[in-house]
């Protein structure tokens, strides 16, 4: 693969980070407001968003690590809050 095909790649996996990281807040807002929620659709993409990092060269991956720490910050305080007292 070209550089910028790399790149591009590195992206479109950060910009899948920021996307779920949103879908993560949505969920908490609604558990928040006493809503009930399905996780399943969460776990699929975090199932591809784990594949496509799989794909990336290791130093891309690395670059990417402050965001993957911080959604799996998200994931847990959702969690968190669907957990039973």
């Amino acid at each position: 693969m070209s550089y910028s095909v790399l790149q591009r790649h590195t992206e479109a996996v950060r910009a899948a980070i920021d996307s779920l990281g949103g879908t993560v807040a949505v969920a908490r807002a609604l558990v928040e407001g006493g809503r009930r929620v399905d996780l399943a659709g969460l776990e699929r993409d975090c199932a591809m968003l784990c594949a496509a990092l799989m794909s990336l060269q290791p130093h891309d991956a690395r670059r990417l690590r402050p965001a993957l720490e911080d959604l799996l910050f998200q994931v847990n305080r959702l969690a968190a809050d669907i957990a039973p007292d």
